[in-house]
């Protein structure tokens, strides 16, 4: 029998993620979800759905969180951890308010959020915070006795993240053509978001030049940067770049992106490229959009051999991440001595977010936080 794991005061685990469209008739009401209150035309909408019709209308990422949810399950088991793990999405089936509504007719009190999103920035932390506040409202409309909430700290630092990355960029070094393998560039991807926003990224003290959230991708780029040099004996070049920006052109967003970084990168004189999309838990519409069809061909159009290495996905060390973390913010809410599992230079997360972190540009109350209403 597997040691049993304390979780305590948690009673249950929340998946939860972006949504997508799993059918063609399923676009454009689930692209009018994400830009709800931003005005966007439905023309433009049609035009952003053309990449999912590519992909027959579908988006992998509700398959790939039914992938982790199943890897979570098993690691939990596994390690004797009695936590039940439900799924809630922000802008498609499951929706989120549905599934909390759910959790609280199953009798649970103690709930952990793990968000889909490694790094501190407001789409990738506070908007989900957002989310849930506004879940709980609607439940409190109802009448129903509200849950108490806290979410899991980033971790985007935790070696079971990182391995699965590590081993990724070196599988990816191994399929290029060996005469350009040595002299490979490394371009580290992750999701532009306006230069404002990054600024404004993580506590009010790392607010500044691409705040927490380009430090944290940094340091993750170094991280496996360095675990690749140490493995191969290599030292490939590196650089952070970006894609699939969405705003509008007057509006300064984080760069190069990755098409124009290609580009440069051949004008350079580099023999091929890996690139290694950091920023993203799986390999939903994003990447396969983004990475494997417009970067692809690019990289084609100039004759410059190119990878795409694999996002962690559903790997068991990422769940057994989940875990460790799981268990962590147990025995910190019991009040026990913790040592926080994290590499690089920045050390863990906070567990709670503080007041001021990641602001938007609109306040609204958000969950688990500081500054929660409920608290």
């Amino acid at each position: 029998m597997p040691e049993a794991r304390d979780a305590h005061p948690y009673d249950a685990l929340l998946l939860l993620s972006f949504g997508g469209p799993e059918g063609p008739d399923d676009v454009i009401p689930f692209l009018e979800n994400v830009t709800r209150g931003r005005g966007i035309p439905t023309e433009r909408l049609k035009e952003v759905g053309e990449h999912y019709f590519l992909f027959g209308g579908v988006s992998p990422i509700n398959d790939q969180n039914r992938a982790l949810l199943d890897a979570l399950r098993k690691d939990f088991a596994e390690h004797g951890l009695d936590l039940p793990i439900y799924w809630g999405n922000r802008n498609w089936a499951p929706y989120l308010t549905d599934t909390l509504r759910e959790m609280v007719a199953d009798g649970h009190r103690r709930i952990l959020v793990l968000a889909t999103s490694a790094y501190a920035s407001y789409s990738g932390c506070r908007q989900y915070r957002e989310n849930l506040a506004e879940s709980l409202a609607a439940l409190e409309a109802e009448g129903l006795e509200l849950p108490k909430i806290d979410k899991l700290r980033h971790y985007y630092n935790h070696p079971g993240f990182l391995e699965p990355m590590i081993d990724g960029v070196l599988r990816s070094l191994a399929e290029l053509p060996e005469e350009a393998r040595a002299g490979a560039h490394i371009a580290f991807s992750t999701h532009s978001i306006p230069t404002a926003a990054a600024d404004s990224s993580g506590p009010v003290e790392e607010h500044g030049d691409g705040g927490a959230y380009v430090a944290e991708h940094l340091d993750v780029a170094r991280l496996i940067a360095d675990a690749v040099r140490e493995r191969t004996g290599v030292d490939h070049p590196w650089q952070l770049v970006y894609q699939s920006r969405s705003g509008a052109p007057h509006i300064p967003w984080l760069e190069p992106d990755i098409c124009d970084h290609l580009e440069e990168r051949h004008e350079a004189g580099v023999p091929a490229v890996v690139i290694a999309p950091i920023g993203f838990v799986s390999d939903h519409m994003e990447v396969l959009y983004d990475l494997d069809t417009e970067a692809k061909d690019k990289a084609e159009e100039l004759g410059l051999p190119m990878r795409r290495s694999a996002t962690v996905g559903d790997d068991p060390r990422f769940a057994a991440a989940i875990r460790d973390l799981v268990l962590e913010r147990a025995a910190v809410e019991r009040a026990e001595e913790v040592t926080p599992c994290a590499l690089g230079a920045l050390g863990a997360s906070h567990n709670l977010c503080p007041v001021g972190c990641c602001p938007s540009r609109a306040p609204k109350p958000a969950a688990a936080g500081a500054d929660s209403p409920y608290a």
